[in-house]
């Protein structure tokens, strides 16, 4: 599978990075029920920082923002809240989903996270030196805007009224 199918299906919820459990479902070639079912069995291993429900609202706000979120089968949506899954979380799912297929999609969605968090630091790395260039040039145009300004002042007392130059009638 292409890490950029799964980095696609990766949100930014709550100042976390997750994905859904039905996206997830769909990658382990699952039902999203028997996904949430094996959550349910083995909650303890789920705390709050790997794994959260979400609200009507966050729902609703991705639902919109991600025209792709809208669920295929009998009703057009779920009539239950999804479960949003940390790093973490995703990485405590291989050890409850114990197929084949589940430890090898399990790799390549643990790949995608760290690509969007090398991503991410490189990004900030790049914004800051970005913004310290800025300050440098800042700096350095007051320079300039200060000894212009300077210099303006010194002509301005230097100009004295002049006699004109050759012969005046009187």
């Amino acid at each position: 599978m292409e890490l950029q199918i799964i980095q696609n299906k990766i949100y930014e919820i709550r100042g976390q990075r997750v994905m859904l459990d039905y996206d997830l479902a769909e990658l382990y070639e699952t039902e999203t029920k028997r996904l949430k079912e094996a959550v349910r069995r083995n909650i303890d291993r789920f705390p709050p920082d790997f794994m959260f429900e979400l609200s009507k609202d966050e729902f609703d706000f991705l639902r919109t923002q991600i025209a792709s979120l809208e669920n295929p089968g009998r009703g057009k949506y779920s009539k239950y809240l999804p479960y949003a899954f940390s790093e973490q979380g995703v990485a405590m799912l291989a050890s409850i989903l114990n197929s084949p297929k589940a430890i090898q999609i399990n790799i390549q969605i643990v790949r995608a996270f760290i690509v969007l968090r090398q991503y991410a630091l490189g990004y900030a790395e790049l914004n800051k030196k970005l913004e310290m260039f800025m300050m440098e040039t800042n700096i350095q145009f007051n320079d300039i805007y200060e000894a212009l300004t300077e210099l303006a002042k010194k002509k301005e007392l230097e100009e004295k009224p002049r006699n004109p130059l050759g012969y005046t009638k009187n």
